[in-house]
């Protein structure tokens, strides 16, 4: 297979490229600038210009592109990123398979789980209503964006990726050192629900994907979402430190802006991967323990 890769030099991306190559499929990189070299096509969301005829042959397109939520404060400019980021680029993408005589026969589309908003214990499947605020409205819009693909006739999969854990970026990568060093505990009351998944398993939940048949949004989560309270309890007997001391709100709140502090930490949501058991995958980490353990090599 002939995969055409958004975001490749990412977290998830760069995953999944090196996987993809593994198992024989053919890799081609999204990149900005103009490149020349083999099995690349050069785009500009901002100026919606892209290689169009350096995509035929591409038999599918992982769409990962995106500015990073937790990377800068939300200012007003850095929300506008957050959101034209992602709904330029799908947009480009979506619009420019859609007029293809050929086009791919998938488009796999990030999203997040973000666009359930907070929902306390609440358990939410890809059938749950989703809501609004800032990073649900981005959802939506990211999501709305891929509308050309689906119409189209492509078949259209909206990746609503929960957490994913890695030693080698996201969340996990900036808790660390501070758990290693018996300094980590919980964010807040700890009730919040984090719905996470394996970096492994993320990318084995897109690869299937490519080769399934469904359609629509698929939650990327393990099946077994925690509160604060027990990630950071077992994280902490992970590396073999206690993780006793509670983060106060303030701290976060003053350090990122409120709206992102409480958007990232002491909020949640409690997704299971519903749709994605019922087409057959099988979780390689399915509880946080097992993760951890695999990630950190204890």
């Amino acid at each position: 297979m002939k995969v055409l890769v958004t975001g490749s030099t990412g977290l998830i991306g760069s995953a999944l490229c090196d996987q993809l190559t593994k198992q024989g499929h053919i890799v081609v990189r999204a990149v900005r600038s103009k490149s020349t070299a083999p099995n690349t096509v050069s785009w500009n969301p901002r100026e919606a210009t892209i290689d169009s005829e350096a995509l035929n042959g591409i038999d599918a397109v992982v769409h990962l592109a995106g500015a990073g939520i937790g990377d800068k404060r939300w200012t007003e400019d850095y929300k506008k990123e957050i959101l034209q980021s992602r709904t330029l680029g799908t947009s480009l993408l979506a619009t420019t398979l859609a007029a293809m005589g050929a086009p791919p026969s998938v488009f796999l589309s990030s999203s997040a789980i973000g666009i359930y908003g907070p929902r306390d214990d609440e358990e939410l499947t890809e059938s749950s209503t989703t809501s609004r605020g800032f990073l649900a409205d981005v959802c939506t819009a990211w999501e709305d964006a891929a509308s050309p693909a689906q119409q189209a006739g492509i078949r259209t999969v909206f990746l609503r990726t929960g957490i994913v854990l890695s030693p080698h970026g996201g969340a996990l990568k900036k808790q660390l050192p501070l758990f290693r060093l018996g300094l980590g505990g919980k964010f807040g009351s700890g009730r919040q629900w984090q719905s996470w998944i394996s970096i492994a398993d993320e990318v084995g939940a897109i690869i299937h994907l490519l080769n399934s048949s469904v359609s629509g949004p698929i939650n990327l989560t393990a099946p077994e979402p925690v509160t604060n309270s027990e990630f950071t309890r077992v994280l902490g007997s992970v590396v073999g430190r206690p993780a006793v001391l509670p983060i106060p709100p303030f701290g976060p709140r003053a350090l990122l802006g409120r709206e992102l502090a409480d958007a990232l930490l002491f909020t949640g949501q409690r997704v299971v991967p519903q749709a994605l058991q019922a087409d057959g995958y099988e979780f390689v980490h399915p509880t946080l323990e097992v993760a951890l353990r695999a990630l950190l090599n204890k």
